[in-house]
């Protein structure tokens, strides 16, 4: 008979102080490193896979996971898993997780399961929380920026949702810039201000430093995390010979084959030479520079090996 044992975090977990930044002007301390369940967490992959990555990540002072209620494969699965993992291991632990979620992409048919709305917003995290087996989240994003739906709907659900004790804290996902500024205002003057905004940097996508919004959010006291810092694996050493037959490249639609470009490949060579000289692999390279940038509170990584986080914590203590 396979019983299985009680998880017991490692006592050690906290022991580096340096792991943790302020999240904008907010009381809130992330972790420079936080744990994604966009892929690898889902209905597809085994849940042992979940509970030792999840064990590990929590073992090493990684306290933030990032959900979405889309997020699997299939849609909702990582939040289900998330739901196992509480009871079977994290339940004791839960006022030191910090425990993301979002709604604004494709959930389920007709108009109310998809964009903006209030309707959409509030039903989506009814449900991610009964999925999570959760009371509250810690924080609650605006998955995406919806042109047709007002703002002050939008946001409005968002402060509403904090006042019902859904989420503690709010953020947004992917807003542009004027969007953003509009939402920090509205958010501010309802006492429900602005935690944090998400979006993508990495080595080969520097659009929200461009675009003037990591600028905005660290005058502002809003914090910045980023998602996809190692470009769905480009940035490591995966794709520095073509493309390996079990990489997400080869199997997933969300990283296609033509992306992989003479040109690209090609960067992404010198960006190896370069981490070589420094004495550091791409990835540790490609996640300090993130790290480095004015105002990121934290990057977020996905996983499906332990070996995986090992080496993005190395990128912690670089260059410190």
């Amino acid at each position: 008979m396979d019983i299985k044992q009680p998880y017991l975090a490692s006592p050690r977990r906290y022991d580096d102080a340096h792991m943790y930044r302020r999240c904008g002007h907010s009381g809130v301390l992330l972790p420079k490193i936080s744990l994604g369940f966009w892929k690898n967490f889902g209905s597809t992959g085994p849940y042992e896979r979940s509970r030792e990555l999840t064990h590990y990540a929590f073992d090493h002072g990684i306290n933030h996971f990032d959900l979405a209620n889309n997020y699997g494969p299939l849609y909702g699965t990582a939040e289900e898993t998330m739901g196992r993992l509480m009871d079977d291991d994290f339940r004791s632990y839960r006022d030191e997780l910090f425990i993301s979620t979002k709604a604004g992409y494709d959930m389920w048919p007709g108009p109310y399961g998809n964009w903006g709305s209030r309707k959409y917003l509030m039903a989506s995290l009814n449900q991610s929380l009964r999925r999570m087996h959760l009371d509250y989240v810690d924080l609650f994003y605006s998955h995406r920026y919806d042109p047709e739906t007002p703002l002050e709907e939008t946001l409005q659900a968002l402060v509403d949702i904090v006042r019902q004790g859904k989420a503690l804290y709010v953020g947004i996902s992917r807003w542009p810039l004027d969007a953003l500024k509009v939402a920090d205002r509205y958010l501010r003057e309802h006492d429900t201000p602005l935690l944090i905004y998400q979006g993508r940097i990495n080595l080969l996508d520097r659009s929200p430093i461009d675009e003037g919004i990591l600028s905005y959010c660290h005058s502002h006291g809003i914090g910045f995390i980023s998602f996809s810092p190692l470009a769905q694996g480009l940035l490591t050493d995966r794709y520095l010979d073509g493309i390996p037959s079990d990489s997400r490249m080869a199997h997933s639609v969300s990283l296609q084959k033509d992306v992989l470009t003479p040109e690209l490949l090609k960067r992404l060579r010198n960006f190896n030479a370069e981490a070589s000289e420094r004495g550091e692999s791409l990835a540790e390279m490609a996640l300090s520079w993130v790290l480095e940038q004015q105002g990121v509170t934290s990057v977020i990584v996905g996983a499906s090996k332990v070996t995986q986080l090992e080496n993005d914590l190395r990128a912690c203590k670089t260059r410190e």
